[in-house]
């Protein structure tokens, strides 16, 4: 791992952009000296991970006190996409425009990224928890899809945040009965982007004894701001 920037924000957070290959991410850490455990902060679908909403929830939740970490992963963000990804972005946002189903061409995009990111995210993690300054559990928090398929493949996660859920690849819906960690999902009622019914299928085929749905009205991008105090409570009550 190579840090290639640093700058201190306000409330004393260290935000560090960092290579690891080729693999682009950025690390926040707060003001204390004291080493913090770890969350995972990824953006649904392979959005940017400069993403303006990411960034803002990635500082508070560092301020707070949390190591907060985010990469672009294979096919995400900047990085290098393959044509036929390319043409699946494009047919899924016309088909979602015109009203069509999306079914298959969200399959055919997502679901070999989530394969191809996971990876990626658990070398990121390997190098991560090398730091000094990280310590102790780790958490994770964003996009469901990736979200399931690492708490089922990576032991070192132990409490994780989902964001709504109705797009998720058929295999993700299939592997979340085994995910048996503390988990956490958001859910936006009136989400155009992603059902109700299916988000809450799916939170319902979860495997954990310990999960709580949180749903506020309102659409997508109406998500209250108390949720994220929620969420590091949530956290703090699993991972210190």
């Amino acid at each position: 791992m190579r840090f290639t920037s640093e700058q201190r924000l306000d409330g004393g957070v260290l935000e560090r952009e960092f290579t690891l290959g080729e693999i682009p991410g950025t690390l926040w850490t707060p003001e204390s000296a004291a080493p913090a455990p770890l969350i995972l902060m990824a953006h649904n679908n392979g959005l940017p991970k400069r993403d303006s909403r990411l960034v803002a929830r990635a500082r508070l939740t560092a301020a707070y006190g949390y190591a907060v970490a985010t990469i672009d992963a294979a096919g995400c963000g900047d990085r290098p996409r393959s044509a036929a990804d390319e043409q699946a972005r494009a047919d899924l946002r016309r088909a979602m425009q015109a009203g069509e189903p999306v079914d298959e061409i969200f399959e055919s995009l997502v679901g070999p990224m989530v394969e191809q990111a996971v990876p990626e995210w658990r070398t990121a993690l390997d190098a991560l928890r090398a730091l000094p300054e990280i310590v102790g559990p780790v958490g994770y928090s964003g996009w469901t899809a990736l979200g399931i398929r690492l708490a089922v493949a990576e032991p070192r996660i132990a409490a994780a945040g989902f964001f709504a859920g109705g797009y998720v690849p058929r295999a993700q819906r299939e592997e979340a009965r085994q995910v048996t960690i503390p988990m956490l999902m958001l859910l936006q009622w009136d989400d155009e982007g992603n059902p109700r019914q299916r988000a809450l299928d799916l939170f319902d085929a979860f495997g954990s004894k310990e999960k709580t749905l949180h749903a506020n009205l309102g659409g997508h991008l109406g998500t209250p701001w108390f949720e994220r105090e929620d969420g590091d409570r949530f956290y703090d009550r699993h991972l210190k």
